[in-house]
C-alpha cells in the first residue's frame, strides 16, 4: 500500500510543482531526511515545519504535495517536511523523535508549523516537547483535521462512519494500536489533547468538516486550547470530510489552503 501510494505521488509531483512553480529537493536536518519545498518567489525568511498525515502507518512527504505546494507558493515560504519513520515497524516515539530532531534544527529562528491528521498530532507533540525542554515555540500554527486523541473518543466517530470519504473508524483504531504499541494512549506525547497548554502557545487555525470522522477531536482540541488561554480559529466546512484540503480539485480545498496561508502570514508578520 505504501509503495503504490508513494509511486503515484512521485509520478504526480512534477505536475503539481509546475502548477504552483515550486521546486523540491531533499535535505538532512538533525540526521533526518526531509523534503525541502521552495516557492517560485522566496518572499520571507521564515520556514514552515510540516507534519504529513497517514495515521503514523502510511504517508510520506511527497504524498502531501497537493497541500504543501500551494501553501509554499501562497506564503512565499520554504516548507520542511520530516520523513519520519512509520509504525508498526517503528512505533512511538520514533515519529515524534524524528520530527523533533528537525524541530531542534530550525527552532533558533522564527518559524511556523502545519500538520494534517497524524501530522497535526505530531505538530502538537513537538510543541509540547519543545516547551518542556525550553525551546522556542512556533510563532503560528495550523492543524488540518488533527488526530490528537488516539483513544478515538467522540461522537463523530459514530455519526460520520461511512460519511467520511477518507477515513474509517476501523482504520483509526488499527493505526492507533500500531503507533502506540504497549504504551497508554492518554499520554500527552501520544494524544496531545491531554497536554498542558497555556498562553505561550501560538495562535492556531484548526480546520475540519461536518463529515470528518475526527470532527469531535477538532472541536474538543479547540476548546481545550481556548480554556488554556491560547488563541484558536476553528473552521468547520459544511459537507466535507477528513483533510479535504488534499483534494486539489475542490474549490473548498483551495479556499481553505488560502486561509491557512493567510493565517500563517498574519501570524508571522505580527511576531
Amino acid at each position: 500500500m505504501r509503495a503504490k501510494a508513494k509511486a503515484f505521488a512521485m509520478a504526480e509531483a512534477p505536475r503539481i510543482c509546475r502548477a504552483y512553480g515550486t521546486t523540491i529537493d531533499e535535505t538532512i536536518l538533525g540526521g533526518v531526511r526531509c523534503l525541502d519545498v521552495s516557492p517560485p518567489d522566496l518572499r520571507v525568511d521564515w520556514p514552515i515545519l510540516y507534519g504529513f498525515g497517514g495515521g503514523m502507518v502510511e504517508g510520506s512527504p511527497v504524498e502531501d504535495l497537493p497541500i504543501i505546494a500551494p501553501l509554499s507558493a501562497l506564503t512565499g515560504a520554504r516548507v520542511i517536511v520530516p520523513d519520519y519513520r512509520l509504525a508498526p515497524e517503528h512505533p512511538w516515539p520514533a515519529a515524534l523523535d524524528d520530527g523533533f530532531a528537525v524541530y531542534r534544527e530550525i527552532a533558533d529562528q522564527p518559524f511556523a508549523t502545519v500538520g494534517e491528521s497524524a501530522g497535526g498530532n505530531l505538530s502538537l507533540a513537538w510543541m509540547l516537547k519543545a516547551k518542556a525542554e525550553g525551546l522556542r515555540l512556533p510563532d503560528t500554527a495550523a492543524l488540518l483535521s488533527p488526530w490528537c486523541d488516539l483513544s478515538n473518543a467522540g461522537d463523530s466517530l459514530t455519526f460520520n462512519e461511512g460519511r467520511d470519504l477518507t477515513l474509517t473508524r476501523r482504520n483509526s483504531h488499527l493505526a492507533a494500536g500500531y503507533y502506540a504499541g504497549a504504551n497508554k494512549v492518554d499520554q500527552p506525547l501520544i494524544s496531545p489533547i491531554h497536554g498542558s497548554f497555556d498562553t505561550s502557545f501560538p495562535p492556531c487555525l484548526i480546520t475540519s468538516g461536518t463529515r470528518d470522522l475526527l470532527l469531535s477531536q477538532a472541536v474538543r482540541l479547540s476548546q481545550r486550547l481556548r480554556d488554556c488561554g491560547a488563541t484558536v480559529d476553528l473552521q468547520i466546512w459544511e459537507g466535507l470530510w477528513h483533510v479535504f484540503e488534499w483534494y486539489e480539485d475542490l474549490p473548498e480545498a483551495r479556499e481553505s489552503i488560502r486561509r491557512v496561508a493567510d493565517h500563517l502570514t498574519r501570524g508571522m508578520t505580527a511576531c
